[in-house]
């Protein structure tokens, strides 16, 4: 590293320490949801999910388990005093209920939309972020134009909505709105988690141990010993 870079260094790490405030920043920064996952929530400025932004999760394949990883930031907004509702929209299979209820969700709070279109994905999910009843929303798409990702960014931001979208990692050069961006592979010791970019933050890397995805297919992979 030249002379130049080292002393530029210092000045980013203080332009973009989690505690400083700065004027473009529309969200409030005490907003942040604690992951639940010490190593993740040292790397996330703040400490936590945004609370009231998209949140994209690219994933090498589905069912990896990145339910899990969302698991204890869901418990926490569901177990809040406030009436609002955790929406699924278009989820891949059908949630496991029992392991989701052990873990502390309400499930009379939780509802599901099914969609099967692209665009009926995307409208349902900017019309929940937007709404301002959903505690959180979690969305499964394959595909979504950038100007679509904008209006759903957008909506969890008046909405107070915190937003995850799913998609797969064949997008991971296409350019995102979301607040955080995360790279989810799977591996024998856990999830190995890349932070491709978190708004106020740098790129980063964790491991996690996490368990199977809570979905009726990981319990029969379970039961079948596969």
């Amino acid at each position: 590293m030249g002379q130049s870079q080292q002393q530029k260094q210092p000045l980013y790490e203080l332009l973009h320490h989690p505690d400083i405030w700065r004027a473009c920043d529309n969200n409030d920064k005490t907003a942040i949801i604690p992951t639940g996952h010490d190593g993740l929530d040292k790397l996330l400025p703040g400490g936590g999910w945004p609370a009231s932004a998209l949140n994209e999760l690219l994933l090498e394949r589905r069912g990896q388990g990145e339910l899990r990883l969302l698991l204890p930031a869901l418990v926490k907004l569901n177990q809040n005093d406030d009436d609002r509702c955790l929406i699924w929209v278009a989820p891949p299979w059908v949630p496991y209920a029992p392991a989701l209820s052990a873990a502390g969700i309400d499930l009379a709070r939780l509802l599901i939309v099914r969609a099967e279109t692209t665009e009926e994905i995307l409208w349902a999910t900017e019309q929940s972020l937007r709404s301002g009843n959903c505690a959180a929303v979690l969305s499964w798409t394959a595909s979504a134009p950038v100007a679509a990702l904008r209006r759903l960014q957008l909506a969890a931001s008046e909405g107070g909505t915190f937003g995850v979208i799913f998609r797969p990692i064949d997008v991971l050069d296409n350019p995102s709105p979301a607040a955080v961006r995360m790279l989810l592979r799977q591996t024998p010791a856990g999830l190995d988690i890349d932070v491709l970019k978190a708004r106020g933050g740098r790129p980063g890397k964790v491991q996690l141990s996490l368990g199977a995805a809570l979905t009726r297919e990981a319990a029969g992979r379970i039961r079948d010993g596969v």
